[in-house]
């Protein structure tokens, strides 16, 4: 795959349309996580580095189409200088006059940022005209926004299409992620996948045993395979109804050489509580009464070899309940493993997904992984192997 860099453009004085996802989250008009924002500082500093002038296109919340007021990007402001160190100007609408004099009236360093870009119901419907509206604001289209990338709209599609087009730092690192994972990976690959539910991951499971070596399951997914293959899995969160689907899904794997690893070891408890009353059993052997809430130790060494003979991992889902102790064990004990081999034996780690980030940053292990995606949905879909309009964009001629 080959997709132009702010390297490929000439940036100089000219004006960066560059679509961003800072939609974070917020406490009244105080931003709690500016992580989204800190991830968009490389592709504004290198524009502004190269003498170009950085208009920032970004969604806010689910307005619907009309000017919802909380839902204004001004907000943002305060936290885009801080992270930025640079003056932000700000323009009450992404299309028309106000955008197109506040845009011709920046100055070199300066960083312009437009009105909430779903103000407009146009953007969700990828409107030709919306899109030429945007278009006359700047010269250059810069997408950096790969968590959106699975929506055509108009700020994150329709754009590429109409001016000069690349990709930004955050946009490229993660699509070289993604393809050193899954389109041209060492091997052998090893995917983790859990979660509670297999009928929200139905394609991503399909897709991942033809392409990867082997396929660790486990969360409350685990507990509905297990209990296709005729294991009790007592009060276990399981989807009864998916026995034909996880059936299907291991007669694929068998089918395509990928080996499906299960839980050998469980723990469970008759409670869903922190340090509820617990033990350690062979998978078996689950009482009636109580409820599998993470893998056990022999499942977890046995995860470790897969690891250390694996050149490539990518993961997404925790193995258990990780929010709860002592149910995070599993999830721990193997991303601690996955991040030491990353770091010591060159293995390739790829994770993303909400709960996923979530329970590697639990584990203190996030930062010992190669790359981290953030992008949810985009993170999955792409997983899945579906085409992404926002990234399909960036290769036309």
């Amino acid at each position: 795959m080959a997709w132009k860099t702010l390297d490929n453009m000439d940036l100089q004085s000219k004006r960066v349309l560059t679509r961003v996802d800072i939609n974070v989250p917020m406490d009244g008009p105080v931003v709690t996580d500016a992580t989204r924002i800190e991830k968009i500082v490389p592709t504004v500093k290198t524009i502004l580095a190269a003498g170009g002038l950085p208009i920032l296109l970004a969604h806010f919340g689910r307005p619907k189409g009309k000017a919802v007021p909380e839902m204004s990007l001004a907000r943002l402001i305060p936290a885009l200088h801080s992270s930025l160190q640079t003056t932000i100007g700000f323009a009450e609408d992404c299309i028309g006059p106000k955008a197109q004099a506040a845009a011709e009236a920046m100055q070199a360093g300066e960083v312009l940022l437009l009105e909430n870009t779903r103000f407009h119901p146009e953007e969700e419907r990828n409107e030709a005209a919306f899109v030429g509206a945007l278009s006359q604001i700047g010269d250059i289209y810069c997408n950096d926004a790969f968590s959106a990338a699975h929506r055509a709209h108009a700020s994150t599609e329709g754009l590429a299409r109409v001016l000069p087009a690349c990709a930004g730092r955050l946009m490229a690192a993660e699509l070289s992620a993604l393809e050193g994972a899954l389109g041209t990976p060492k091997r052998p690959v090893v995917a983790v996948v859990g979660g509670a539910k297999v009928s929200t991951k139905i394609d991503l499971l399909g897709n991942l045993v033809e392409k990867v070596d082997h396929l660790v399951i486990g969360g409350g997914m685990a507990n509905t395979f297990l209990a296709a293959q005729g294991v009790a899995v007592g009060k276990s969160l399981a989807e009864h109804d998916m026995t034909e689907t996880a059936l299907s899904i291991l007669a694929k794997a068998t089918a395509t050489g990928c080996e499906i690893i299960l839980p050998s070891d469980i723990v469970v408890a008759q409670d869903f509580a922190a340090h509820a009353p617990n033990q350690t059993l062979p998978v078996q052997d689950c009482p009636a009464d109580a409820m599998i809430l993470d893998a056990g130790p022999r499942t977890v060494a046995r995860i470790a070899a897969c690891f250390e003979q694996a050149k490539t991992l990518i993961w997404n889902g925790p193995l258990g309940a990780f929010e709860i102790e002592p149910f995070d064990r599993a999830t721990n004990a193997a991303a601690t493993k996955a991040a030491e081999l990353t770091q010591s034996d060159g293995l390739i780690s790829v994770a993303g997904g909400g709960d996923t980030v979530a329970a590697l940053n639990k584990a203190g292990t996030a930062q010992g992984f190669s790359y981290i995606s953030t992008a949810g949905g985009a993170f999955l879909e792409w997983m899945e192997g579906k085409t992404l309009p926002g990234v399909a964009a960036l290769f036309q001629d």
